[in-house]
């Protein structure tokens, strides 16, 4: 082993020493003591330890104080398991050891922190097992997750050490849960720049030309905030408000999800720029009360925009968040947002639940956050589901937007946008959801799956002979319906998987086919699931008979797509090595090829996308997605060991079905202007269009077939030069007519 050298061994003598510069003034000498002893006991664990960057570990976890120090506010013991949550995993060092020197709550936190080993079925998810593990401490003591995010951060930070396979997993896993997670406790900074370094990673040619987009808007729009924030300056001064007041840019993921949100580019985003004023709180006046002040004193100046109000000081957001949103337009008619917040309420977006624990003190009131960890709570205690199902029903409880309802006796119900009517029973109790039956929203009798909006009034009807049906889990949205129903028809769910198993190998060997992988692709395909064991269950309700399947394996694909493509993946042992799957393949595919791929109908990738592999572990198959595709985003958070880094390498037909969308001013000929720069100008063959014209606008949506996503750049260009065409952009997500 190889000692660590002077320069190295000064760079953790300064990374400590930032650490401890940065620590609260008032803190007490016993906890500084406190925080040395586990860093030298660190120090002394990692020892000559290297990351993937080469530098000495030891320095990860010093990073990770900092971030739990400084920009999460947490205190001496988050410190100090912030220094060793490493030291069990990593090094020789046990639990035991740990509680020895520094107690049994340093020691539980580090448990929870503590990766979790050993033998896993080929079913599980290593991530999501863990993931549930961290979440189990949830409750018991939140620095856990505040000390993980914290982790997640600065491996984020550092990400360019390791090769491309593990930053794509790594940034779908941290969009997908850690950043929401971080939403949810109300850590708004963390949370965006965990977003940000996703989007880098993922996308890295996209987050490279929104930055330099949003910094040329920046340039331009200073001038226009610039004079927007002089009048309202003099005007709070007039009022000896103390204050500050100052611009603030959109991040890059949240301008990026809104372009693909709306499908809209860069320069129909009008909001990059927003004012926030944070001011210092007059005594004897409510906060409230000062917010709306100061709203009213810059609508004396600038005419609102009444539907752009956003009072979250009155009602604060489920993570705790409050302040007040309003926009007005400012000078040469532009749009402009202003956030306006206390130095409390500041704290608290900035720092989010330690800061809502700080401002705690004394008050027995349980606020926001204290409710969604109390649903946490019911959620982690909810019996044995998988640990990858456990995880998507928890991430139902990271809910941003939500809706406020009533029970007939006036109580407030909250739950997530969408949520429905059943959400609300199983909300009020368990055993009122189970019998529900119906129910009356405003007094009048509606089904148990509307969706409910806020405001509503809503009163369940019940019945003791009803029981939960397994329909309602199409349609209800909370992890606490969801979980509550799936525990209903788990055994029935596990016989009826054990019959369709029996079933389909019975049929299968009638008809002379083996249970191989385009055999179930099919049957995928025909019956709309995703698994053989929901094609199982399917099949154990005996609602499919033998000439079914017969039919469905005899059909020839209804698809015209001619697949020519190769495909590049990437060896476990080297992401340099490429390892080249053959020569095109045609139709079918061939069997003798080692690899079978397939192009996901969720997003429809076509050369030129980026794209992400994952192999299916019961064949040989790899399902293409597009790196953005939702799906793909979530498998990359739960089964990020079966991601192939794969990429296009060539191409030999137009083979590949896109959508685009297209609407404007409706004229005389403007279909046929469509269509002839469609098939005539570009040569691009017509899959199907439906066009619609109502009160002189038009709309129209084109199926076709494309050669690469120079295809489609070329026609939204060529489209968008069309007399009367305002918008073009292409469908990201296709549904089969």
């Amino acid at each position: 082993m190889f000692e660590l050298t002077e320069e190295e061994q000064n760079r953790i003598q300064e990374a400590y020493s930032e650490l401890m510069a940065g620590l609260p003034k008032h803190l007490a000498r016993t906890d500084r003591e406190l925080i040395r002893k586990a860093y030298l006991f660190a120090s002394k664990a990692h020892g000559t330890e290297k990351r993937k960057s080469g530098e000495p570990y030891v320095l990860h976890p010093i990073s990770v104080a900092r971030i739990v120090s400084e920009e999460i506010g947490l205190g001496t013991k988050s410190i100090v398991c912030a220094l060793l949550h490493d030291v069990v995993e990593d090094t020789h060092y046990t639990l035991e050891q740990i509680e020895a020197e520094f107690g049994t709550r340093v020691m539980s936190i580090i448990d929870g922190l503590t990766k979790i080993t050993g033998a896993f079925d080929s079913n599980s998810s290593l991530q999501a097992s863990t993931f549930r593990k961290l979440l189990m401490t949830l409750v018991d003591d939140v620095r856990v997750i505040l000390i993980k995010l914290a982790d997640r951060l600065h491996n984020m930070r550092t990400l360019d050490a390791l090769p491309r396979k593990k930053q794509v997993k790594i940034a779908g896993e941290t969009l997908y849960l850690y950043a929401p997670l971080a939403h949810r406790l109300g850590l708004y900074n963390i949370k965006t720049e965990l977003e940000d370094l996703a989007l880098k990673y993922k996308n890295p040619e996209v987050y490279e030309d929104l930055s330099n987009q949003i910094n040329r808007s920046e340039k331009i729009s200073a001038h226009f905030i610039n004079k927007f924030i002089e009048p309202v300056k003099q005007k709070l001064e007039e009022e000896k408000f103390k204050f500050e007041i100052f611009g603030r840019s959109k991040s890059i993921y949240s301008v990026w999800h809104k372009m693909q949100e709306k499908g809209i580019p860069f320069e129909q985003i009008y909001d990059i720029l927003a004012v926030r004023i944070v001011f210092k709180p007059k005594p004897k006046t409510p906060e409230a009360s000062q917010c709306l002040h100061i709203y009213s004193l810059i609508a004396s100046i600038f005419k609102e925009k009444p539907d752009r109000l956003r009072n979250w000081v009155s009602r604060p957001k489920a993570n705790g968040y409050e302040a007040l949103h309003a926009t007005f337009m400012g000078p040469h008619g532009k749009w402009i947002e202003v956030q306006i917040r206390s130095e409390r309420m500041d704290d608290i977006a900035e720092h989010g639940f330690a800061a809502h624990w700080k401002y705690k003190t004394g008050d027995t009131k349980e606020g926001e956050v204290d409710r969604w960890l109390k649903k946490v709570s019911e959620t982690i205690k909810t019996p044995e589901s998988g640990d990858v199902e456990f995880v998507d029903d928890f991430k139902m409880n990271l809910f941003d937007n939500e809706i406020i309802t009533f029970t007939p006796k006036g109580k407030e119900i909250v739950l997530p946008q969408g949520s429905t009517a059943l959400d609300f029973a199983y909300e009020i109790h368990t055993e009122i959801g189970k019998r529900a039956i119906g129910v009356k929203i405003n007094h009048k009798l509606v089904p148990l799956s509307r969706a409910l909006n806020t405001g509503d009034q809503v009163e369940i009807l019940t019945s003791d002979i009803q029981s939960p049906q397994i329909e309602q889990l199409s349609f209800v949205k909370t992890a606490k319906a969801k979980s509550s129903i799936k525990d209903t028809f788990k055994d029935l769910r596990k016989k009826q998987i054990q019959d369709g198993q029996k079933n389909l190998e019975e049929q299968l060997k009638q008809l002379n086919y083996r249970p191989q992988a385009s055999v179930f692709r099919k049957l995928f395909d025909a019956f709309g699931v995703g698994s053989k064991e929901d094609l199982y269950q399917i099949l154990g309700r005996d609602e499919i008979s033998l000439d079914s399947i017969k039919r469905i394996l005899k059909k020839r694909s209804k698809s015209k797509e001619v697949r020519f493509w190769n495909l590049q993946i990437f060896s476990k042992k080297s992401e340099q090595q490429a390892i080249d799957p053959g020569e095109p393949q045609e139709g079918k595919g061939k069997e003798k090829e080692p690899f079978e791929f397939q192009l996901a109908t969720c997003c429809h990738p076509i050369p030129g996308d980026e794209i992400i592999g994952f192999r299916n572990l019961e064949s040989i198959q790899i399902i293409i997605h597009k790196a953005t595709c939702e799906n793909a985003i979530r498998l990359m958070s739960q089964k990020g060991n079966l991601i192939v880094p794969t990429k296009w390498t060539s191409v030999k037909m137009l083979a590949y079905l896109a959508r685009i969308h297209v609407s404007g001013i409706d004229r005389l000929g403007i279909a046929s202007d469509l269509t002839n720069t469609i098939s005539k100008e570009l040569n691009v063959n017509i899959r199907s269009l439906n066009i619609d014209a109502h009160d002189g606008i038009f709309e129209g949506v084109f199926d076709l077939y494309v050669h690469n996503t120079q295809d489609i750049n070329s026609l939204l260009f060529n489209l968008s030069r069309i007399k009367g065409v305002d918008s073009v952009k292409r469908v990201e997500k296709m549904e089969e007519n």
